[in-house]
């Protein structure tokens, strides 16, 4: 049976005591002053996909329907990174980041979102902090942990999203270490990242023994996850090679299945990528019917499944030259097999994801309230990056050992073997370049393809299905694919300037 986690207005979130309660009631709140340190670390939680946001612009008082917390801005990276395809659009929503129109105007709403949601959860975090001080005892010791997690996390996506490239003599964004709101001028990247992998390093250390009532909480393995990514970002490829080797070896959690990866319309079976139970998710949410999640999420984005506007034919697809780049045999591809699920033959051949993320019912409009799951982070994330990690380091036998563990369980169990076996010719550049497609593929629509492109120095070429920019090649580091300081914040803090 599913725990209750009742989000937004209801907001009953996470908790996390010393007898291990799973979950508590807290009252709604946007500002959390005042709260207890484990109802502002349940705020911070509930924070992360919070479907009636406060983050509008002032003057608005409606909720934007791609505001929704990190799945939000998931998206907008698979945007960004040119790997998720707007191909057509009716209301519009993401259109300005999709088409790069965000990326060159500061005072579009798309970059106001983001900056003011992690800059929100970094405040949270220092309130909370400078409540509890030096941990007492051990409860506190591992809220103080997930706070810290937290902070490091919204640092290092404020850096990937508002910055061009790693640079740590660059000024980038304003730092904030106390309770203090004062508006700062822009820190050094290398100031930033120093406190992002203080902060994990911190948590990592500090969660060491602590056990986790459910997936949504951080625990060391999700600390040290995004540690890795934080180190890969960074160019320390040695750090970020040992920590997802460390949770590749030592976390449990299995690779995703090939029942798990994608579902079959010829035995109505498998796939979703809509459970928190599956056992390869490492982080995530579980969503009920109580928490009153529908229109504003990111199941009614990408889901047809779901009423929303992916249904409305806001189609988010995969980019047709990566799709192209998909084997024949390779079971991923049927992940995108849009034929037979639409009434309205021109929509088929769009290549949307129908057949990876889907409500259970897979009926048209059929999800009215959203109960299908979030994912944050998952294993094969890791296999992955270990396998990067590793033939960086020209240690290409373990390399290819991990890497062909994860892609045997992409194609069919009777040819696996001889599917995957071409891995065993790559060498140098060509297995790089090969773990850098199959990380595209794999994590296509869960927010790391943005990530991966920047930690690898990549350009990518849209594919003809994007509504702009078809065709045109963008370098990791192109202002086209950042974002800007918004508006707001350049015109109310005078030493951001």
């Amino acid at each position: 049976m599913k725990k209750k986690i009742y989000i937004g207005l209801l907001a009953v979130s996470m908790a996390l005591t010393a007898c291990q309660k799973d979950f508590l009631e807290t009252k709604p709140s946007e500002t959390l002053s005042g709260a207890e340190p484990q109802e502002k670390l349940n705020g911070l939680y509930v924070m992360l996909a919070k479907p009636r946001s406060a983050n509008t612009r002032p003057g608005q008082d409606y909720p934007r329907a791609e505001d929704f917390g990190q799945k939000s801005y998931d998206i907008y990276m698979d945007m960004l990174s040119g790997d998720m395809a707007f191909s057509q659009s009716y209301y519009g929503w993401f259109s300005n980041v999709a088409n790069l129109q965000a990326t060159q105007d500061f005072s579009a709403a798309e970059n106001y979102t983001p900056w003011r949601y992690y800059y929100k959860v970094v405040y949270t975090v220092n309130d909370l902090l400078a409540q509890v001080g030096t941990p007492k005892n051990d409860d506190e010791k591992y809220i103080v942990a997930q706070a810290h997690a937290l902070r490091g996390y919204a640092y290092f996506y404020l850096l990937q999203l508002f910055t061009t490239e790693y640079d740590p003599n660059a000024l980038s964004i304003p730092l904030y270490t106390e309770a203090n709101k004062v508006g700062k001028g822009k820190a050094r990247q290398s100031e930033v990242y120093s406190l992002i992998v203080s902060d994990l390093t911190k948590a990592v250390a500090d969660l060491n023994g602590f056990t986790r009532s459910n997936k949504g909480m951080i625990d060391k393995y999700v600390a040290e996850g995004l540690l890795a990514y934080v180190y890969g970002a960074m160019g320390n490829n040695d750090e970020m090679t040992r920590l997802a080797l460390d949770i590749v070896e030592h976390s449990g959690y299995p690779l995703t299945t090939r029942k798990e990866t994608y579902y079959d319309a010829a035995t109505k079976q498998g796939g979703g990528f809509n459970d928190l139970n599956t056992p390869s998710w490492m982080w995530g949410l579980d969503i009920l019917a109580e928490n009153n999640i529908t229109e504003v999420s990111w199941w009614s984005q990408v889901d047809i499944f779901t009423y929303g506007y992916a249904d409305a034919d806001e189609i988010k697809a995969i980019d047709d030259r990566l799709y192209g780049q998909i084997r024949a045999n390779d079971l991923r591809k049927k992940q995108f097999d849009d034929n037979d699920v639409d009434p309205d033959p021109s929509l088929n051949n769009r290549h949307r994801p129908v057949n990876k993320f889907f409500a259970p019912g897979r009926t048209r409009k059929g999800q009215m309230v959203v109960t299908t799951d979030y994912l944050y982070m998952r294993v094969d994330e890791f296999y992955l990056l270990a396998a990067e990690g590793l033939a960086k380091q020209g240690n290409e036998d373990r390399a290819k050992e991990l890497y062909k563990e994860l892609l045997t369980l992409r194609y069919p169990e009777a040819t696996a073997a001889a599917d995957v076996a071409y891995v065993d010719s790559l060498t140098d550049t060509a297995l790089l370049d090969d773990i850098y497609l199959n990380t595209r593929i794999e994590l296509w629509g869960e927010g790391k393809s943005y990530l991966s492109l920047k930690r690898n120095k990549r350009s990518v070429t849209r594919g003809n299905n994007h509504i702009q920019y078809n065709g045109e090649t963008f370098q990791y580091n192109d202002p086209k694919i950042t974002l800007l300081i918004p508006e707001d914040e350049v015109n109310n803090n005078p030493n951001i300037r």
